[in-house]
């Protein structure tokens, strides 16, 4: 099953759930008991909105064999965790700002797991019993100021770099599932899920094993070889096979 945000004309941003071209609303919250209503709406007449505001992001780094070659970086021998804030999400459609502090920033398209359940040490074997479903990220970087600042949280956490969409599928296998990633329609990134050096139920003991992990927290799985720079005006497109895709265009930002 899809959920959503979304907006329709100047109403309040709202939960929903998706079949087919039809948007309908849900009475609760996604991850504390909800009750689906009527299909009322077209797809096509509504704002997707980013489909979670997560407490937290929890995002891996070099996860992809080929995209730590391409940075002449060691594979790690644990999963390497960062954090990205709140306050970097949009959602499809939004613009992606780029900063007057960096000259390179770059796109990393992701699998993003959503977790439904609140746990800490958990269980490999009993990790995928903590997700609520799964959706599309692109983990936006300046990658200039990721190698000055030698941590990541400046590089990794401006405002509108955390682009999340369209929706999240329920129903979805994790395990080879195809990501690409396009600029302006040229391919820059493709690779499968079954190439990631740490899978899913892995990271969610680990991670859990660090901190807790609530209801709508998100976890970005890593990124393929073949990350780029974005300038003015790109349209950058993430998609993975059986969830969609999400697509933001790219502006410089005003600087007030």
């Amino acid at each position: 099953m899809r959920f959503i945000r979304y907006q329709t004309k100047n109403d309040p941003p709202r939960q929903g759930w998706v079949h087919e071209n039809a948007v309908g609303p849900i009475e609760g919250d996604f991850f504390s008991g909800f009750r689906r209503l009527e299909l009322d709406t077209p797809l096509e007449a509504v704002r997707l909105l980013s489909p979670v505001l997560p407490g937290k992001i929890i995002c891996i780094g070099r996860n992809y064999a080929a995209h730590a070659k391409e940075h002449q970086a060691e594979v790690p021998d644990v999963p390497l965790l960062f954090m990205k804030p709140p306050s970097s999400v949009i959602g499809p459609g939004d613009t992606v700002f780029l900063p007057p502090q960096s000259q390179q920033v770059e796109h990393e398209g992701e699998l993003v797991v959503v977790i439904g359940r609140r746990g800490r040490w958990i269980p490999a074997e009993e990790a995928l019993g903590y997700v609520f479903g799964y959706t599309v990220g692109n983990d936006v970087t300046a990658r200039d100021l990721q190698r000055r600042d030698g941590q990541w949280t400046r590089a990794k956490g401006f405002d509108t770099f955390c682009p999340i969409g369209p929706w999240i599928e329920t129903s979805f296998d994790a395990s080879d599932a195809l990501i690409t990633c396009s600029v302006n329609g040229e391919m820059r990134q493709m690779a499968s899920t079954r190439d990631m050096v740490f899978g899913v139920r892995q990271l969610i003991a680990y991670i859990s094993s660090v901190m807790t992990l609530e209801p709508g927290d998100c976890i970005f799985t890593g990124t393929p070889a073949g990350v780029g720079v974005l300038k003015e005006g790109d349209i950058v497109e993430v998609a993975v096979e059986g969830l969609g895709s999400i697509s933001n265009i790219v502006r410089t930002e005003p600087v007030h």
